[in-house]
């Protein structure tokens, strides 16, 4: 009940100071005016964040008094004043415009205060490398909320998520002031999503990203330097909640590094940009991210209750996940060719241009969790109980040579030449051919060096069959992503392309691979009876002439190209003047070879 009421007490407080906020921020200049590297194009108001630190104060403080939560009063005291030590710096980045170095160090100041003011329960403090790491975590993750500000609504929900998150799994050690703390907050983000959600008429400005990055990175570093006897499991549960910040702030500074570009210096290149430029609308790129958070979350809880061990396998996925994004977004265009001359007359360009431009290197870090998650994966499948601890021996054994062996095996199958994008059939050749001769190397390993003692035939087969799915998975989703990038695009224009034949299909595949077109193909018509009611290449064939007005109407078409030089003179002047009566281009497709 006390979690409720302070949480809807803060959702109500942070709609009200919203509104107040966003009235009187006009009046003292605090407006945000478009330009190049913002994501808006109205002048908006700013310094929300008030709104949300008043309301995450009011909402905590109905419950405050109460005698019970004063001998928790040394645990959570240093964590709000350390966000108020933010949210002052972030007020005055709002009006003052303090450089990027001065927020840096006043970040690393507040949470060498806020760790030895936690670590005081610690009776011979904290070992040097601890230290060094909790006050770099603290500046970090303020930072990377601030980073993450960039698209309306992302950083308040994903920070409402991560809040939550955090109450949720680190309920015990940090007490129950800070988890109805925490849940102020929450409550506050929510209220204040009523104001910065898309089309954002209020933004919350570096006083409110500072103060919501400095709440949940002071509460996550509390079980880990604030409790007697601390435990790096929660450190880990922290990186899964709070990944997608972590994943943007990384993606954006080791792509602005290998483009040149200063780490300090704003653009339109982050992951939820990127997500727009492939053609998802800004609510839905910010969606994706939303998922993401929830998904590093569940992973998070997952751990908790099952353990590392048991969890391993879904871990791995997720870092998949991100590892698939990150190498799939760098590709977006985002930044001018001029931005890597420099990269190109360094010393070491050759590996960096492939590492940028190819991503081998990303590959093969790929596949080394692939194939360790699947290894390990086959043994839990086969054992449980004790069985699992007596051939757990053999697993941790053969590991290493197992993934030596197999990315050899991948290596020699051609597997590392094939393009993702254009991932079929012939594709997965290489990878039956990689991943069964890894698997029978190992095989031959396991009897060779432990006469196959503590091993199972079984272990095999199920690890030859996971890897095969696992590789061949990742090397499709980049026709997945494209496909699926291209038919949620809100830019492109929609195509009917009339006629399903060989040519047809081909200019279907090129709209597809080719952003450039900036073309969605919704629906194939052919007047062959025998293609009606089909899909063809993921598009459905609706039918023939006669569906034509119909389709042009239901798909809201924007163009309809004839694909085939087999439409006469009289079915193309019957559709051109069924298209013109809904103002839609008629075009048609040529090719040939000069």
């Amino acid at each position: 009940m006390l979690l409720l009421l302070t949480f809807g007490i803060a959702v109500g407080a942070a709609v009200v100071f919203g509104g107040m906020v966003r009235r009187l921020a006009p009046a003292i200049g605090a407006v945000v005016p478009p330009r190049a590297d913002r994501w808006h194009e109205q002048p908006t108001p700013t310094m929300g964040g008030i709104a949300i630190a008043a309301a995450t104060l009011i909402g905590f403080l109905a419950v405050l008094l109460r005698p019970d939560l004063l001998p928790w009063l040394d645990t959570w005291l240093p964590v709000p004043i350390a966000a108020g030590a933010m949210f002052v710096i972030g007020i005055l980045d709002d009006r003052l415009q303090l450089s990027p170095l001065a927020k840096l160090v006043s970040s690393l100041i507040v949470g060498a205060f806020l760790v030895f003011a936690l670590s005081r329960s610690q009776p011979d403090g904290l070992p040097t490398w601890q230290t060094l790491l909790a006050t770099v975590w603290f500046a970090g993750i303020c930072h990377a909320l601030n980073l993450l500000d960039n698209m309306d609504g992302l950083a308040a929900g994903v920070g409402l998520i991560a809040a939550a998150f955090v109450a949720w799994l680190l309920f015990d050690p940090l007490g129950p002031a800070l988890v109805l703390l925490l849940a102020g907050l929450a409550g506050a983000l929510l209220g204040f999503l009523f104001w910065n959600h898309n089309r954002a008429r209020l933004f919350m400005g570096d006083c409110g990203s500072l103060f919501i990055g400095a709440m949940l990175a002071g509460a996550t570093l509390v079980p880990v330097v604030g409790v007697p006897s601390p435990s790096l499991a929660p450190a880990l549960f922290a990186m899964f909640i709070l990944s997608v910040p972590l994943f943007d702030t990384s993606f954006v500074l080791v792509l602005r590094r290998l483009a040149g570009r200063p780490a300090t210096r704003g653009g339109t290149d982050h992951v939820s940009h990127r997500l727009v430029s492939l053609g998802f609308s800004e609510r839905s790129a910010v969606r994706i991210l939303y998922l993401l958070g929830l998904a590093g979350g569940l992973t998070a809880w997952g751990v908790q209750w099952s353990g590392v061990d048991s969890m391993l396998p879904v871990t791995a996925l997720f870092a998949v996940l991100i590892i698939l994004m990150g190498i799939y977004l760098a590709r977006v265009p985002a930044y001018d060719a001029g931005d890597f001359l420099a990269l190109q007359k360094s010393s070491f360009a050759p590996f960096l241009k492939d590492l940028t431009f190819r991503w081998h290197a990303g590959q093969v870090m790929l596949d080394l969790i692939l194939i360790s998650a699947c290894y390990y994966f086959a043994y839990r499948l086969r054992f449980e109980g004790e069985s699992w601890e007596n051939f757990r021996p053999s697993l941790t054994a053969s590991l290493p040579i197992v993934l030596g062996l197999k990315l050899l095996s991948l290596y020699v199958s051609g597997l590392y030449q094939r393009s993702w994008e254009t991932f079929g059939l012939r594709d997965l050749s290489a990878v039956l051919r990689g991943v069964g001769l890894g698997s029978t190397l190992s095989v031959l390993a396991a009897a060779y060096f432990y006469r196959f003692e503590g091993f199972s035939r079984l272990v095999f087969i199920l690890d030859f069959m996971l890897l095969t799915a696992a590789v061949t998975a990742t090397r499709a989703s980049f026709r997945t992503m494209n496909l699926v990038a291209a038919t949620r695009s809100k830019r492109a224009r929609r195509v009917i392309v009339y006629g399903a034949g060989a040519f047809g299909q081909l200019l279907v595949r090129e709209m597809r691979a080719n952003p450039d077109w900036n073309m969605n193909p919704v629906a194939f018509l052919d007047d062959d009876p025998m293609k009606a009611r089909r899909w063809i290449v993921g598009v459905p064939v609706r039918g023939g002439l006669g569906q034509l007005e119909r389709t042009l109407v239901d798909d809201e078409v924007d163009d309809v190209i004839l694909s085939t030089p087999a439409i006469d003179d009289l079915v193309e002047q019957q559709i051109r003047r069924v298209c013109n009566l809904h103002a839609t281009a008629v075009r048609r497709f040529h090719m040939s070879i000069q």
